[in-house]
């Protein structure tokens, strides 16, 4: 049987996860995660290996985590009436399908008849003994979303937010944990209040080994992402969609366990991209395009390593994907084409250098297509490389910061860089791109832009402004 929310010896949290959007469907995910008194009074996430005996369940959620009740989910137009509806008894989550391009929305996720995560949120929060615990917060979850435009509309201006090297995880009393946070309350408030649509996720999605804690665990369970992903965008992520690029430590590449299987699952990414649809290449490699409107493409490109067949070195070197690759780069053409991807072409360092094998697969398909902006994480700090009319930029630095001076400034092509944790604003209209690296709120809750500084130490402010004139 599992506990209720209100057991005394186990506490289960509700989360909802907006998990995928589209002109004309939605997929919505929910699941929970179950916390017991540790003996000096404070609350201890259950760990996967121990749900079975204390709560009668494998999972907490995921594409494979097993019901909990009957459940719908209905999707309602502003008005408040039910505009669509799809139900399951058999798994968390569900496709909701015709709704309307470019519209707002509502939802409810209903289970066993009522409300799911409708109460107040307990949430990770600092507490007057020192620390962290977890603890009722004073939030609520307000379910809403924006579908997309329609293929072959017009693209209307769009915000969205990328973000990389994050998954540092906040259960810890950390630094690392503050800086998470910090920036995870920069994108519940762009989300709230500034539009934003959705996220692409730069990588290294959950790191081995909590920092501020000293253990082995990996990122192969649910508990290990409540802390690296779905507490600290728990508001966010019910009302945007987040895209992934996979790092190297999401997968074996880094680390001594291989995350990915445990990745795919959290970001659901057979039901999202695995359709036999020509828009992705995966399992295995994760490869997808993402087409905003008629005007603008997102690319997610793996760059890890293959560790399934020994004579290919990365997954973009592959037959199969080589040829999606040449297939997307070659395909319609659209004003604005955006790779992203974890690893960067272009870096000054202090940890990386440039990468000539992504230059080699890379540089000619962007030649051929046009491309201005290419985004990437890896280096834990912010940098600017502006090489053959394109500009690549660093983004790294979302839980992860590395405050060294890079060394590598001309090879790389660097125009600008900063030390600073942050998350980046971006802005897409019809013939510009503008570029906010965000570090915090300021005292009235509004964006903190951060600066950045050139390689001689001049000042850089914000937005950097990326131009396509091309078709005007």
């Amino acid at each position: 049987m599992t506990p209720s929310r209100t057991d005394p010896a186990i506490h289960r949290e509700p989360f909802v996860h907006l998990v995928d959007v589209a002109h004309d469907r939605a997929l919505v995910a929910w699941g929970a995660f179950f916390f017991e008194r540790a003996p000096n009074g404070r609350w201890d996430i259950v760990d996967d290996e121990s749900l079975p005996a204390k709560v009668g369940r494998r999972t907490c959620i995921g594409a494979s985590a097993e019901t909990f009740g009957p459940t719908t989910v209905q999707v309602l137009a502003e008005g408040g009436e039910v505009v669509a509806e799809a139900s399951t008894d058999e798994r968390a989550w569900v496709w909701v399908e015709g709704l309307e391009p470019d519209t707002d929305y509502h939802y409810r996720v209903i289970v066993d008849g009522r409300d799911w995560a409708a109460e107040e949120l307990w949430d990770w929060v600092p507490v007057a003994r020192g620390g962290y615990d977890l603890e009722p917060a004073g939030r609520r979850y307000d379910l809403r979303f924006h579908t997309w435009p329609h293929p072959d509309a017009p693209t209307p201006p769009l915000r969205f937010v990328a973000m990389g090297d994050y998954g540092v995880g906040m259960r810890a009393d950390a630094e690392s944990s503050r800086r998470q946070q910090r920036i995870a309350a920069v994108l519940d408030r762009l989300v709230r209040d500034h539009d934003v649509r959705f996220a692409l996720s730069l990588g290294d999605n959950v790191y081995q080994g909590e920092r501020g804690r000293v253990d082995e665990e990996g990122g192969g369970e649910d508990d290990d992402w409540y802390s690296s992903f779905f507490q600290p965008y728990r508001l966010s992520i019910a009302r945007v969609p987040v895209f992934p690029a996979i790092g190297n430590h999401d997968s074996a590449d880094s680390e001594g366990s291989d995350d990915r299987a445990q990745m795919e699952d959290n970001f659901h990414i057979e039901e999202r991209f695995h359709r036999g649809l020509e828009t992705a290449s995966v399992l295995p490699g994760l490869f997808y395009r993402l087409p905003y409107g008629a005007d603008l493409e997102l690319v997610c490109l793996d760059t890890s390593l293959d560790s399934e067949d020994q004579e290919i070195h990365r997954y973009f070197q592959a037959p199969k994907h080589r040829d999606w690759l040449r297939q997307t780069f070659g395909g319609r053409p659209r004003r604005w084409l955006i790779p992203f991807s974890h690893h960067p072409v272009f870096t000054a360092g202090p940890d990386h250098q440039n990468d000539e094998e992504m230059r080699e697969s890379f540089e000619p398909l962007f030649d051929a297509a046009g491309v201005r902006l290419v985004l990437a994480g890896h280096e834990h700090n912010f940098q600017v490389s502006d090489v053959g009319g394109r500009t690549y930029v660093v983004s790294g630095a979302s839980g992860q910061l590395d405050e060294r001076v890079p060394e590598g400034f001309e090879e790389a092509h660097t125009t600008a860089w900063s030390g600073q944790a942050h998350l980046l604003l971006v802005d897409v209209e019809e013939f510009e791109v503008r570029l906010t690296p965000v570090a915090g709120l300021l005292d009235d809750g509004q964006p903190h832009p951060m600066t950045a500084l050139s390689p001689t130490n001049d000042l850089v402010e914000p937005p950097i402004i990326v131009r396509n004139d091309q078709g005007s």
